[in-house]
């Protein structure tokens, strides 16, 4: 059960190596569910027992469910389709006497060292004319393209006490001798089934080509591309997927950008779920006083995978606030409130795990080490609602091959799937009630 799911989910990240990548595989598993795709451009049509979903930038998604009879809150999961890596330049060849490399910045917040000696490729999306139009293709070139070679011991003896790498020299990719002059744009070209002289833009980012591999003693261990974020993203769509009935409205969002600060048209810091959220309840006829009502009865998990007790370092986290692999979902603490828990969220958020028996940690950072924030706390400056931050415990966040527990991706579904089918309300004097 447990290999089973988290192939699954191994698979979907599989064939989603950009955002754009992932998006689209989201919005195809909903569409072959039976929800009907909306666009924000266009009117809305909502009828109650029907599913939808939208894009927004082929790089953010939200789908939700309307129920039958009168819905109680929102019951939203949101997730990223963003990760650390390196994004390809507009003009991206660098041509030299002996070799062409690729000239990219880096994206996020990226262990670079992992990424050297490491077969890479490119992928992500182009602007295309067609006529007077101008649409978006999904590019992966899909092969075992570029790497980022590393200096030789023998010319840096001080390799393994601590290198500073710098981005625009020591990050650049090789994609060939003299003969590769001139001949990555005709590769994006193909593999966008365009002329090179159709594309207008493009937003490419390298990848590792590595595949997810279950491991260890007694498998337990998953390692794989881009945990950080799909795991989450694919358990948050999978999750509502699940749940076919429910009272409340669940809303599966999946921003972008949140590596990088979400302040974009697609990001959690934006009017992205604002927006969605009174659609909804415009479609359905709830007035303005109605709305808030029921965000009064909503509640939103940001769901982030957060960093596991480490086995060769235990002294960089907390003493007792620290999750381990396989030990069930996280639940994220903050006094800073860079994670927006607070002793209603957790409470709730633990409730319902206990009637979906799904173990449960905490993760708080050591007092003296500032630790990353996720899209909760960025969400709700502009939706306000009791959110919980959570997570699956992993080892090497933000490397471009990370590692994981097996149990984790099954535990994590199991409770967002009844995080969907719970209705909460809240009464006079400020108690809550779930079922």
């Amino acid at each position: 059960m447990f290999e089973k799911i988290s192939l699954e989910m191994a698979d979907f990240i599989q064939r989603s190596p950009s955002c754009y990548h992932a998006v689209s595989n989201l919005a195809e598993q909903f569409q072959a569910a039976g929800f009907t795709r909306l666009h924000e451009s266009r009117p809305w049509e909502l009828k109650p027992g029907n599913g939808y979903f939208f894009t927004r930038n082929g790089s953010a998604l939200i789908a939700f469910r309307i129920p039958e009879g009168t819905p109680a809150g929102f019951m939203i999961a949101a997730a990223h389709s963003d990760t650390p890596a390196f994004k390809i330049k507009s003009v991206p060849e660098l041509a030299g006497e002996h070799y062409v490399q690729l000239n990219v910045e880096q994206y996020g917040g990226a262990i670079c060292s992992a990424w050297l000696d490491r077969p890479l490729s490119a992928a992500g999306r182009v602007a295309v004319r067609e006529g007077d139009r101008m649409v978006s293709r999904l590019v992966d070139l899909d092969r075992d393209l570029l790497l980022i070679p590393n200096l030789a011991i023998h010319m840096n003896r001080k390799i393994n006490e601590g290198v500073a790498l710098n981005p625009q020299v020591d990050m650049l990719p090789l994609f060939g001798q003299e003969g590769a002059r001139d001949r990555f744009l005709p590769l994006v070209a193909e593999a966008a089934g365009v002329a090179p002289d159709q594309i207008l833009a493009a937003d490419l980012f390298l990848y590792l080509r590595e595949s997810s591999r279950i491991w260890g003693a007694e498998r337990e261990f998953l390692s794989s591309p881009r945990l950080d974020d799909l795991q989450c993203a694919w358990a948050c769509a999978k999750g509502l997927l699940n749940c076919e009935v429910s009272h409340s409205i669940p809303v599966c969002a999946v921003f972008d950008n949140e590596e990088v600060g979400s302040a974009t048209k697609q990001g959690a810091d934006s009017n992205l779920l604002q927006d969605a959220l009174l659609r909804i309840s415009a479609g359905i006829g709830r007035t303005a006083d109605a709305h808030q009502i029921a965000l009064a009865s909503s509640m939103m998990a940001s769901v982030d995978n957060g960093h596991a007790i480490h086995p060769n370092h235990p002294e960089k986290a907390d003493k007792i606030n620290h999750p381990h692999l396989n030990g069930g979902v996280v639940i994220k603490h903050s006094a800073n409130q860079k994670y927006t828990t607070d002793s209603i969220s957790s409470g709730l958020f633990q409730m319902i795990c206990q009637r979906a028996e799904v173990p449960v940690q905490v993760f708080a950072n050591r007092s003296d080490v500032a630790g990353g924030s996720t899209l909760g706390n960025l969400s709700n400056k502009h939706v306000s609602l009791n959110t919980v931050d959570i997570g699956l415990a992993q080892l090497a966040m933000h490397s471009p091959y990370e590692t994981g527990g097996i149990k984790d991706t099954w535990y994590l579904l199991r409770a967002l799937t009844a995080f969907y089918h719970t209705v909460i309300s809240c009464d006079e004097s400020d108690a809550y009630m779930i079922e």
